[in-house]
């Protein structure tokens, strides 16, 4: 099946059917030694990136308004080593955003910290599908953006009104899936929860929040996805 799906703009996704397989990632049995190799390349320049195991695509299809996919578990100096070899086909990476809006209206992203992999670069929370958020074979969209908004941000989704659909944006660097959850408090409030989180944490992933109230003057460190986003949220799409 491949990659077949729109790029550089925004489409609606009504359902998504991405299945984890049991058997290795292709690209990452084809690389392994180059990967070992980029790897230690990696961890010399930031000795905090940790090895871990995350979920990457071999395949990823828009049929009939839903993504339909295959993926496997890999190791994360296996996406480092992809994320580097520009036009790869082979494999892709995928991950899910919370979008979320406040009660007058802005949305609430952050500033990823020094020590991670984006320094400095607003999105919202989110990171890769890891292995326990696949149910029954089948990945769990509202359960990884809930637990990585919980732990980045210290927010609760469970009380926030999610919307029914989603929208995908899919580039070669990776498709982000969004969903929009709408919170009961004002930007300010919010943001001045996060912050209070993040100064509680000892190796906080966030640096800051940041509020963005309309798409005008938006900071240079927004990624292609979240200006989609944010141009779809302020009618500018």
């Amino acid at each position: 099946m491949g990659f077949d799906l729109p790029r550089g703009r925004l489409f609606p996704v009504s359902g998504v059917d991405v299945s984890l397989a049991n058997e290795p990632l292709p690209f990452e049995r084809e690389h392994e030694a180059a990967i070992a190799r980029h790897w230690e390349k990696e961890i010399a320049a930031n000795p905090a990136l940790w090895d871990g195991r995350i979920a990457m695509l071999s395949s990823l299809a828009y049929r009939d308004g839903r993504l339909v996919g295959r993926c496997h578990v890999a190791r994360y100096s296996t996406f480092l080593y992809w994320r580097s070899q520009i036009g790869e086909k082979a494999a892709e990476h995928y991950f899910a955003y919370a979008v979320l809006v406040s009660s007058d209206g802005a949305l609430i992203a952050a500033r990823m910290g020094d020590h991670t992999l984006n320094a400095g670069r607003i999105y919202f929370a989110a990171g890769s599908f890891e292995p326990e958020d696949f149910r029954n074979g089948q990945v769990d969209l509202h359960g990884n953006m809930v637990r990585e908004v919980r732990e980045e941000t210290g927010i609760d989704l469970s009380e926030a009104k999610a919307a029914p659909d989603y929208l995908a944006f899919s580039a070669p660097s990776g498709t982000a899936l969004f969903r929009r959850y709408d919170l009961a408090e004002d930007a300010d409030t919010l943001a001045a929860k996060i912050s209070a989180f993040i100064a509680s944490e000892s190796e906080p992933e966030l640096a800051e929040p940041v509020i963005i109230r309309s798409a005008a003057n938006l900071p240079e460190e927004l990624t292609p996805h979240m200006r989609a986003i944010v141009d779809w949220h302020f009618g500018l799409a």
